[in-house]
């Protein structure tokens, strides 16, 4: 087998055993030469999903590709709002940024491409609430349900308070709405008064 064969096979290998995925600095200390990884590019064999961000071609049809980016590129990061709404199909808004919430004092991600919007949390409410989702092979860190409508509510001056509204509504509809969690959150948020009596008029 030639050499340039061989090493496209064993940078295949690599990404495979990476789930298809890898960042730039990944690959190359994982032992991919970047001239062989240009060259995969080139011929297709991977694709750039993102500035230095490349999956394998002949993978399916990624069902989340904007969240796996973000989280790929932004590890720390943690999926929110809107973002996360929509992910637990708790909203009609379709979003059009990825929402992420980063802890206080973080420097801004910086991210070409897809568009995000990030939100300082304090320390408290950044650690709490998260679930990590194994999403196209890569773990995405998502706000659960009920800790997102509290969040919506603490955000509401910045993504609508027609938003926080609609998914408090939709998430009382589900079949796993629970209220003593719901509340906890508010509590820890610090947006319990203000949510407490359109959840009194939902009961």
């Amino acid at each position: 087998m030639p050499v340039i064969q061989t090493r496209f096979a064993q940078a295949r290998s690599i990404f495979q055993r990476r789930g298809g995925l890898l960042r730039m600095h990944e690959a190359i200390n994982l032992g991919i030469d970047r001239n062989v990884l240009y060259t995969m590019l080139k011929e297709g064999a991977v694709e750039r999903l993102s500035r230095g961000l490349y999956r394998l071609t002949d993978l399916p049809p990624m069902s989340n590709p904007d969240l796996v980016t973000v989280s790929r590129k932004i590890p720390t990061g943690v999926i929110c709002l809107i973002s996360a709404l929509f992910f637990h199909e708790i909203t009609s808004h379709i979003p059009h940024e990825v929402q992420l919430a980063i802890l206080r004092r973080t420097e801004p991600p910086r991210v070409d491409y897809p568009p995000i919007r990030a939100f300082i949390f304090s320390e408290q409410s950044f650690k709490t609430g998260v679930v990590t989702h194994h999403i196209d092979g890569v773990d995405v860190r998502i706000y659960s349900p009920a800790k997102t409508v509290a969040d919506c509510f603490k955000y509401r001056n910045k993504i609508g308070f027609d938003v926080a509204m609609e998914a408090l509504k939709m998430y009382y509809n589900r079949r796993d709405f629970n209220l003593n969690e719901l509340m906890e959150y508010a509590r820890k948020c610090r947006v319990y008064n203000v949510m407490r009596p359109y959840v009194e008029a939902l009961l």
